[in-house]
């Protein structure tokens, strides 16, 4: 039986995180080793990752790996996960963002650095490294792509490998000049290989090589196989067939638990939601809204973006405030948006506030306080802010797209009359049909016993790893029996 799986990640929370990979990456061990898998997570030693792990032993050592010298050491973290640490300063020294500079652009060296580390996951997983060997190595995001490439080069019995597409968007490109520096055979480079038009992809290289893809909901890896959700790699993710599966995410539920959350000023229940609306008052009052319970309070927790559909957002305020209700945006990004958000926030102080940036903090307390979050997305592979929402009784209002399709019921009038619902839903992502979701929404508000029946749905739902760990696993005995 399959038992030890090597996780290969960029980022894992609560180490490093820029977004909901690190979330992914940082849960779904947990839950593997609940299922009875032993399940060690490989990533880069950057400072933060340095400064936040405990137990930390250096296994063997790299004198010349990828330009310098590098040390593979083993360590956990505050909360139990197994690791691996590729401790390499030439590559994973900087402070900050593990992609980007102070000055927002990608590292220049950003395919050296993740090859190494892919490289790193093919020796480690063949046992070339330590005593320990993977049977199933479950691979993330383009960062990790070329990890099925380097065990393909491998001699010998190797293990099955797992890729998940994350977000499709970020493709991981790169020139063929690059191919020495990467250690990768120039046969490798053709249309049956990591060639994308004329640039090596390191997401490729994990769509082919791969003994099974996953991405993170069943909608969103139906939109991929298109031409249009597909960007640029429709026609290859049509042809994997049941190669590739969506298997949806999970939340941490010890984390994110509305009864035990000690961000909030009034920890709340499904059956005693009274404090939410104390929550609601000291949210109003931290961000200088008006304080009226009455008040529909909507949030956005997002990356500011126009794929996030927040361009149509910040055109929908006017409407939003017309109609006596509030918004808080937590999240920084595009300058323009950020730009659009500040400048309503100035002009509406009683009812719109913002904050640029992210605090996790308040995070918690924007999901404890508010009524619905906003999450009109252009497309969405799966998200947590609405599995989060959903917990703490804050309804969503979703586009219908990806894995918002296929986590939020849509309280329409057939859903409400078996009294099913746990938010909203809109399509198409246009600002006409987000104003008419915001009507709908409002008039939801006004009818006290239905609303609160739909809070209760959604908390009620199990939004916890369980489920999706169970998927995984299934999916690691399937292909290892193969």
């Amino acid at each position: 039986m399959v038992n030890r799986v090597l996780s290969v990640t960029s980022e894992c929370f609560p180490l490093i995180k820029t977004g909901g990979l690190a979330d992914v990456a940082g849960a779904l061990p947990i839950a593997l080793e609940e299922q009875g898998f032993d399940v060690r997570t490989l990533l880069p030693a950057f400072p933060a990752v340095l400064k936040t792990t405990k137990s930390r032993k250096t296994l063997c050592k790299l004198p010349d790996f990828f330009g310098g010298s590098a040390k593979l050491m083993s360590a956990k973290s505050a909360d139990g996960l197994k690791l691996f640490l590729l401790n390499a300063p030439h590559l994973y020294g900087d402070e900050g963002n593990p992609y980007q500079d102070d000055a927002g652009k990608d590292r220049a060296n950003n395919h050296i650095r993740f090859a190494a580390l892919s490289y790193a996951a093919a020796k480690l997983a063949t046992g070339a490294l330590t005593n320990w060997q993977a049977e199933i190595v479950h691979a993330h995001d383009w960062q990790a792509g070329l990890t099925a490439l380097y065990l393909s080069l491998e001699s010998g019995k190797k293990p099955k490998t797992v890729f998940t597409i994350h977000n499709l968007a970020f493709q991981g490109l790169f020139p063929p000049t690059e191919l020495a520096a990467l250690k990768i055979p120039k046969a490798c480079f053709s249309r049956n290989g990591i060639e994308y038009w004329d640039k090596i992809s390191f997401l490729k290289a994990g769509i082919v090589y791969s003994d099974a893809v996953t991405t993170v909901s069943p909608s969103y890896a139906d939109e991929i196989c298109s031409d249009d959700g597909g960007m640029g790699f429709g026609g290859l993710l049509s042809h994997c067939g049941d190669k590739l599966s969506g298997i949806l995410n999970g939340i941490d539920t010890n984390i994110w638990n509305p009864e035990t959350d000690g961000a909030l000023t009034r920890p709340y229940s499904r059956n005693k939601l009274a404090g939410k609306a104390k929550n609601k008052r000291v949210l109003q009052e931290h961000f200088g809204l008006k304080i009226d319970s009455d008040a529909p309070l909507f949030c956005v927790i997002s990356r500011l973006t126009e794929q996030k559909g927040l361009d149509l957002l910040a055109a929908a305020v006017p409407h939003i405030i017309g109609n006596g209700a509030q918004l808080i945006v937590l999240g920084s990004g595009e300058a323009k948006l950020e730009k659009a958000f500040i400048t309503a926030a100035g002009a509406h102080s009683d009812h719109v506030g913002c904050f640029i940036g992210y605090d996790e903090n308040l995070a918690h307390q924007i999901q404890g306080g508010a009524d619905v979050i906003f999450i009109p997305s252009r497309f969405e592979p799966c998200g947590l802010t609405q599995l989060c929402a959903m917990r703490y009784g804050t309804l969503p209002l979703v586009a219908r797209v990806g894995g918002l399709a296929d986590t939020v019921i849509d309280a329409n009038e057939m859903a409400l009359q078996l009294g099913l619902g746990t938010g909203l839903q809109f399509s198409p992502v246009t600002e006409h049909a987000l104003k008419s979701a915001i009507d709908r929404t409002l008039r939801l508000w006004n009818d006290k016993k239905t609303w609160r029946k739909l809070q209760k749905n959604a908390m009620n739902l199990d939004v916890s790893w369980r489920g999706p760990a169970a998927s995984y696993a299934a999916l690691y005995r399937r292909i290892a029996a193969k």
